[in-house]
């Protein structure tokens, strides 16, 4: 499987690049900065973007996630992080700055779609609670899932936004638990890590299994 990463913003959001060997296209999962340098990884690779993917709306995954795709590249996400584009202040439920860049093919997914691209297959999870509409992708053929704001390695994302839930938070994070030990996680911030050693050591997650 090809799989990059470009993490060199404010925030450290990794914005991942992943495509089967056998294909010269890539998904590309949160590119919330820099669209130019996200491009120069994909060129220097030989592929060419088809999808953009998100985990969820904020800014740092989300921000320039339109710029990205601009008029040929479809955007995806969970209706209720759609929201973000079309009236930010409805979706954030306070005043806190979520600019995000219009994105000209706006698509949503539901919990259970498989996403088909650059021959991988991503399968949706909704897991809100960091945001309404978060969610977590597990690759089908490639023992790794993309957990965005859900869980990072030693700990998990924040539930204290004024539109998280901290009650569906914990729900998202019993479900990541019936990942199998042995998957990749690839995080919204920070080293990969892997589901067995959340489970044993990351104390957020003790008492959910």
């Amino acid at each position: 499987m090809y799989l990059d990463v470009f993490d060199r913003n404010p925030y450290g959001t990794n914005c991942w690049l992943v495509g089967a060997e056998s294909s010269d296209e890539a998904v590309v999962v949160d590119p919330g900065f820099e669209p130019a340098a996200v491009r120069a990884l994909l060129e220097a690779a030989g592929r060419s973007p088809v999808a953009v993917v998100l985990t969820h709306a904020h800014l740092d995954h989300a921000g320039t996630a339109g710029a990205f795709a601009g008029d040929d590249v479809p955007v995806f996400c969970h209706p209720a992080d759609a929201l973000a584009f079309t009236d930010p202040a409805a979706w954030r439920r306070d005043d806190f700055p979520n600019p995000l860049a219009d994105a000209k093919d706006l698509r949503t997914f539901e919990d259970g779609d498989v996403l088909r691209f650059a021959g991988v297959s991503l399968k949706v999870w909704h897991t809100p609670g960091h945001t309404p509409g978060h969610c977590v992708f597990p690759a089908a053929d490639e023992a790794a899932v993309f957990s965005g704001d859900l869980v990072f390695a030693g700990t998990v994302g924040r539930s204290d936004f004024a539109n998280s839930d901290p009650e569906a938070m914990q729900a998202s994070l019993r479900r990541f638990l019936t990942l199998p030990d042995g998957l990749v996680v690839l995080p919204g911030h920070g080293p990969r890590t892997d589901v067995a050693t959340e489970r044993a050591a990351n104390p957020h997650l003790r008492g959910l299994g």
